[in-house]
């Protein structure tokens, strides 16, 4: 179904613009920069649902900068072609100051090309720095900013900080950079981003579930039997072997993108839709884990690591054959946890995530398995698990699986699946993750950014779960071939409970 023009008109209608401001992105020479940031920015522009702003890029090397994003306007932009009255307008105020992150007289340099490019353009001193840097850059950079007076706690206009993941590598490291941050920025200031929650079919979750009447009441262990949340990718470590052997896939996304869908799944109906409120809610839930003794981590933790095979109909390496992996790395390409969560609505219910690289296809989505009827009616090979799908990435949308008669003389029974699909049924591309968040930045609105206290319960449940395989001394991982779904011993993770991995 198509939406007709007109509703999808009044929807836009309800849209917010954000004041006029000036986006300053450090390591601008950065592929974020050109593949994700300024695109999102002109595609912004180009729906009309930003009134003026300019773009600063600071970064240590000479760049032809307006140059190398008109390029990657071109290329990554979703409103394409590129409109090339609009973007006269927009690229006029994209300006580059060439600078070090650990220079004081740099940031004094930038504050003087903020205030004479707010002048020229007419912009009020509205400014949103956004951190797209190594982790161990953000608190020398943000110390820098404060000391050359450019992120005051108190108008005129407003000082924000976008930080890009990893927070920390574990609860210490989490801690001491939020003490660094604090002394500068008062937590409104600090917008953590992870893209996973720009995604549209992330925040439908929450549309779905307190928007809808029919599926809230059958949200809980009396009718759930069990929830598998799947972050997979097919591509390898892409040349980022030394970043990766540093992280492993339970930092580089369990710790972070899978727990923020897990508590948008699971979490209680926020009071208001607003920022705190929501993340409140999302707290509890990462409060409600059921922490997992040292001695029970390989009961419920299975950690893997690809070997060579093919994805796609193309051979691939195996993880210790990337550039920048040792021969003998025992570091985690794939995780599968059991988790539950010791609260009133989920009491019993397990909760298993898992995440890899080099999986068959790239996927993630959130599958709800309802329980079984109590009986049978219609023998054993009738029965069909209901399950409900909700797709992030790609083809977001929805689908849920029913039993339904096969037509004929019999009662057999088989499963139908209803589906929806963001792009047939609004008949418009839904934005890119990093539009919607760039904008709730412009906007203050902090609800889809992480708060500093949910990243501190994040790190003390992946933390504990490292600390325990590394004190345990088993340095054998199970291997799985590169283009299937995991090892066996995550398969078994599941059959012991008589349950089996969904294959999206």
């Amino acid at each position: 179904m198509t939406l007709p023009p007109n509703l999808l008109r009044a929807g836009l209608t309800q849209e917010r613009i954000p004041e006029p401001c000036t986006v300053i992105i450090f390591g601008a020479s950065g592929d974020l920069t050109k593949r994700k940031l300024v695109p999102a920015l002109y595609s912004l522009a180009r729906d009309r649902m930003l009134s003026r702003c300019a773009i600063v890029g600071f970064a240590r090397r000479e760049l032809p900068f307006v140059q190398l994003m008109r390029e990657g306007v071109d290329e990554f932009a979703r409103r394409r072609p590129v409109h090339e009255d609009l973007w006269g307008t927009f690229s006029s105020r994209i300006s580059y100051q060439q600078g070090r992150f650990d220079v004081p007289e740099d940031y004094r340099k930038l504050r003087v090309h903020l205030e004479e490019l707010e002048k020229a353009h007419n912009l009020p001193p509205n400014r949103i720095f956004y951190l797209s840097t190594p982790p161990s850059n953000f608190g020398e950079i943000v110390k820098n900013l404060g000391d050359a007076g450019l992120v005051p706690k108190d108008g005129p206009g407003y000082a924000r900080v976008i930080i890009e993941k990893p927070f920390g590598v574990d609860v210490e490291s989490a801690k001491k950079l939020n003490v660094e941050l604090l002394r500068v920025l008062d937590e409104h200031q600090i917008y953590r981003i992870d893209h996973y929650l720009g995604k549209e079919t992330v925040q439908n979750m929450l549309v779905f579930r307190f928007g809808n009447a029919i599926f809230e009441p059958l949200w809980n262990n009396r009718f759930v039997d069990h929830v598998q949340i799947t972050g997979a990718e097919a591509l390898g470590v892409e040349g980022r072997g030394n970043y990766f052997e540093e992280a492993g896939i339970l930092r580089d996304m369990v710790q972070n993108h899978l727990l923020q869908v897990l508590c948008l799944a699971a979490m209680e109906p926020p009071a208001a839709f607003d920022a705190d409120s929501v993340r409140d809610e999302k707290l509890k839930v990462l409060r409600s884990l059921r922490p997992v003794a040292d001695e029970d981590v390989k009961l419920h933790v299975v950690r893997g690591q690809y070997t060579a095979g093919s994805v796609l109909a193309k051979r691939v390496p195996g993880y210790r054959e990337e550039p920048g992996v040792p021969a003998d790395s025992t570091t985690e390409t794939y995780v599968a946890l059991e988790m539950f969560l010791d609260n009133w609505r989920w009491q019993g219910v397990p909760f298993f995530l898992r995440s890899a690289k080099r999986m068959p296809k790239r996927v993630t989505e959130v599958a709800i398995h309802f329980k079984q009827t109590p009986i049978s009616l219609f023998g054993a090979a009738a029965v069909v698990p209901n399950v409900l799908a909700l797709r992030i990435q790609p083809d977001e949308g929805i689908s849920l699986v029913v039993g339904s008669k096969v037509p004929g003389q019999s009662m057999a029974v088989a499963p139908v699946g209803m589906e929806f699909r963001y792009a047939s049924s609004f008949g418009v591309e839904p934005p890119e993750a990093y539009e919607r968040l760039l904008l709730d930045c412009m906007l203050g609105d902090s609800t889809l950014f992480t708060r500093g206290d949910w990243v501190m319960e994040s790190w003390r449940y992946i933390s504990r779960i490292h600390e325990s395989g590394d004190a345990s001394g088993d340095t054998a991982l199970p291997a799985y071939e590169a283009g299937t779904w995991g090892p066996a011993e995550a398969e078994a993770l599941l059959h012991r409970n008589g349950k089996t991995w969904r294959k999206p």
